[in-house]
């Protein structure tokens, strides 16, 4: 199995995306890893919440094939704690699917056509997080469940 995480728009923050380089780097020890960014949407003002949701979705629905699993990081999705989701992995793992997929929509979030693709909804937290900041949570997460499946020492109980 391979992961990929699907991110609306580019991180323009410096130290954000050097840590973001490093969880990724430690993830690749563990699986294949692949973070693909798809370009902000030009002329978003003049485009009404549901265009831009619409527009991004084509965007992010041309990245998955019918194969790919695909999970959207969405604030009324299930939450689980770091030992769950390490679980929650493996469980994938052990389906024998090809590539997971998890997705950071835009600022407003997905639209209908990528809700009714996905195959499940998670929630880092009930807290709301800059997207930018949530591509490095998501990263540390993945690193952390692998490092937790390996009884390596990274997490603590």
């Amino acid at each position: 199995m391979q992961i990929k995480l699907l991110a609306i728009g580019k991180t323009d923050n410096k130290q954000l995306q050097t840590l973001i380089d490093d969880y990724q780097k430690r993830l690749g020890h563990y699986i294949k890893f692949n973070f693909d960014i798809i370009p902000d949407i030009k002329n978003v003002k003049n485009l009404s919440e549901k265009q831009q949701k619409q527009k991004e979705g084509e965007l992010i629905l041309n990245k998955v094939s019918n194969s790919d699993v695909l999970i959207l990081l969405d604030e009324n999705g299930k939450q689980l704690d770091s030992v769950g989701f390490s679980s929650y992995l493996q469980k994938h793992m052990n389906s024998g699917i090809k590539q997971l997929i998890f997705v950071i929509g835009g600022p407003y979030g997905f639209s209908e056509d990528v809700y009714n693709k996905a195959q499940g909804k998670l929630s880092l937290s009930k807290m709301t997080f800059s997207h930018q900041m949530v591509r490095l949570f998501i990263i540390e997460q993945l690193y952390r469940g692998f490092t937790i499946l390996r009884n390596e020492p990274y997490h603590h109980k």
